[in-house]
């Protein structure tokens, strides 16, 4: 098969963890730049990078990281971009620059991103802020190539449900009503679920938690694992305590073969897809469902033209066990295939949450398993929000037939069901969901409830009462009557 010049490939891809700290994000990405450059055996690659598009960071805000990194790599990058918040950025800067290439706009692109949130969160709670670089106001603000995720809305914002911490968790109860499962039946399923990922990471060598931990240990709250907002621990959550980069470098196949870069090294981006949920959550449909992930995940294989039992390697984002149940459900994929996890990391907990960062440590991760498994497919899903931006890349060793391909899904999306979402609510209704936050002694400070109205609408109700709190603890409260107030707290209606 003679391949078009301008056919993108992966050819390396690097991943670094900073176990002393210190190291600002900007040489993290230096750092996984060069080990991808040394994976695809070619140190000159990054002279030639051309498009630097970096994953928006947090643990430091620059300018234009892009032409920082481009400095420090020796490359004289012609263009730079960011993303705003959201974790399905480091599939879709994979989308974009596979298009680009295909269309002549760039030769190499450096996909990165990286996070020193635990250095900076210890220097902070000293009071002192790093000396890591500043760039002035005559540095030109990067390109933003993916916009921030939309997670403010007045109806979640007024009871305080402002956080991934609080939101996933009524996920999670949703899944378990639907499921029919009692809440221990149901903590033992993710507990299970979490272990698997835990063993997974126990075999990555860069994760940063490589341990395997037992579903018991997982689900018990315990001075290490203390609650965190019901039903998860703190071995549920995504751990972003991490000093973690990662870097892809994609060329032309007309690149590659100028530089050399063995035949072995190349991964082709076969499709990618894209498509959001409802910004607000609670004009969802359903709570445990995700049309986005169904609607996008199948196109994704359909542009592929392959099915889903054609995947042998499978990434779902996981920062949540929530996130993940939902995704597989959507895609038809079992949670419990021992010959095809769900993750090829070890997930967010276990092999690393960096904020938006993570799934480009994934898709290093896949590209490392085609190689070793040429022929095979690898599916990569990627998750921003609150189950709200998703996207999805297929890739394989082999070259795509009709070459590479993208598409937005939006539309589709858009003609689903959706809920009418009441920002303030006087009245009664049935409750959908519930979460209860604890507090780092471990007692529970506020609950979290979705009502459904007699009419069918959604809102999104709050209490700190003890006696509700207690009660969302110890009773299965699935389509109790709640009576919500103006100010968007509730009580039961039986007391």
């Amino acid at each position: 098969m003679t391949l078009d010049p301008r056919t993108p490939i992966l050819v390396g891809g690097g991943q670094v963890n900073e176990r002393t700290g210190g190291v600002e994000p900007v040489d993290l990405i230096v750092a996984a730049a060069r080990a991808a450059a040394s994976e695809a055996g070619s140190p000159r690659l990054l002279e030639l990078v051309d498009s630097v598009r970096l994953i928006g960071m947090l643990s430091w805000r620059y300018r234009d990281p892009g032409a920082l990194v481009g400095e420090r790599i020796g490359a004289a990058v012609r263009h730079t971009g960011y993303t705003g918040s959201g974790g399905s950025g480091p599939q879709v800067l994979v989308n974009q620059a596979a298009e680009d290439i295909a269309a002549g706009r760039a030769d190499v692109v450096l996909v990165a991103g990286a996070e020193s949130w635990r250095t900076r969160m210890k220097l902070r709670s000293q009071g002192v802020r790093p000396e890591w670089t500043v760039q002035d106001d005559s540095v030109a603000p990067a390109e933003v190539l993916v916009p921030e995720v939309p997670m403010v809305f007045d109806g979640q914002s007024r009871i305080g449900l402002d956080r991934p911490a609080y939101v996933y968790p009524l996920f999670e109860q949703a899944l378990r009503i639907s499921s029919g499962r009692s809440e221990d039946e149901h903590r033992g399923a993710i507990g299970a679920l979490w272990s698997g990922f835990s063993k997974v990471a126990a075999t990555n060598p860069h994760a940063w938690t490589g341990r395997e931990y037992t579903a018991d240990e997982i689900v018990t709250p315990s001075e290490d694992n203390r609650w965190i907002s019901r039903p998860y621990t703190k071995l549920m959550n995504s751990n972003n305590m991490v000093e973690q980069g990662a870097a892809l470098l994609l060329c032309s196949v007309g690149v590659a073969t100028r530089l050399g870069i063995p035949r072995d090294n190349w991964v082709f981006p076969h499709a990618g897809t894209e498509a959001h949920d409802t910004y607000d959550i609670a004009e969802r449909e359903a709570l445990d469902r995700s049309p986005a992930i169904r609607l996008a995940g199948a196109r994704v294989l359909e542009l592929s033209g392959i099915g889903r039992d054609d995947l042998a390697h499978v990434d779902v984002y996981s920062c949540f066990p929530s996130a993940v149940q939902v995704a597989a459900a959507e895609l038809g994929l079992p949670l419990d295939d021992p010959g095809r996890p769900l993750t090829l990391t070890g997930g967010l907990t276990f092999a690393g949450g960096p904020w938006n960062n993570y799934s480009t440590h994934a898709i290093a991760t896949l590209a490392t398993r085609l190689r070793e498994a040429p022929g095979t497919y690898g599916l990569i899903t990627a998750n921003g929000g609150y189950l709200t931006k998703h996207a999805f890349g297929v890739y394989r060793t082999e070259p795509p037939r009709s070459g590479y391909r993208r598409e937005d899904v939006q539309s589709d999306v858009d003609a689903q069901p959706t809920t009418r979402a009441l920002t303030s609510y006087e009245g009664s209704g049935s409750i959908e969901s519930w979460t209860v936050v604890h507090g780092r002694d471990g007692a529970p400070e506020r609950g979290f409830v979705a009502v459904r109205t007699g009419t069918g609408e959604r809102t999104l109700a709050t209490t700190t009462e003890a006696g509700a709190l207690a009660r969302l603890v110890g009773v299965d409260v699935a389509r109790e009557t709640a009576v919500v107030a103006a100010d968007g707290t509730f009580r039961f209606a039986d007391d």
